[in-house]
C-alpha cells in the first residue's frame, strides 16, 4: 500500500468501511474510530508505542474487528507548516504501517490537536490523572474528525 492524499484515499475505500485515526506519539499511540457513514470520529483506545511490527499487528486486528478500511494519521508539521524531522519520521512510520497492515493511509496536519484537546479537557473539569489516560485517544479522534470534515 501507499500514502495517499485525502481525495485519492477516499476513492480507495469500500462503502461503509470505517476509518481508524492515529495520533502516534513517542510513548503512546492514540486510536480513534469513525462510524460507518464516516461522519464522526470517536476515541477508541491507546496503544503503547513499541516496535512497528507489533503496533501494526495491533492496528490490523482493530481494523479487522471493527471493519476499518483505511487509516488517517496525524502529520506533525513544524511552525512554518513544513516537513521537519518529526513529520518525516511520522511519514516513514506511516509508510511502514501501510506496508505491514495492507491498508491505505492518508496523513493530515495535526497542528495543535493535542494542545486543543488538552485545553477542552481542562475546561470540562477533567482531572489531571484522567486527562493523562485519555488525551492520546481524544487527540486521535480530533485528527480523524478533521479529516472526516474535509472529506465530507
Amino acid at each position: 500500500m501507499a500514502l495517499y492524499n485525502l481525495a485519492e484515499f477516499w476513492s480507495q475505500l469500500a462503502p461503509n468501511a470505517r476509518l481508524i485515526g492515529l495520533d502516534p506519539g513517542a510513548k503512546r499511540i492514540g486510536v480513534a474510530l469513525s462510524d460507518v457513514q464516516r461522519r464522526i470520529g470517536s476515541p477508541y483506545t491507546t496503544l503503547l508505542r513499541v516496535k512497528l511490527k507489533q503496533n501494526a499487528a495491533e492496528i490490523a486486528a482493530i481494523a479487522a474487528r471493527e471493519g476499518a478500511g483505511g487509516i488517517i494519521i496525524g502529520l506533525p508539521l513544524d511552525e512554518d507548516q513544513k516537513l521537519g524531522p518529526r513529520a518525516q519520521a511520522a511519514r516513514d512510520w506511516a509508510h511502514g504501517l501501510s506496508t505491514a497492515t495492507g491498508l491505505p493511509i492518508a496523513m493530515i496536519d495535526e497542528s495543535f490537536t493535542t494542545a486543543e484537546t488538552h485545553e477542552h479537557l481542562i475546561n470540562a473539569g477533567i482531572s489531571r490523572a484522567r486527562r493523562d489516560e485519555i488525551i492520546d485517544k481524544m487527540a486521535a479522534a480530533a485528527i480523524l474528525q478533521r479529516a472526516l470534515d474535509k472529506l465530507g
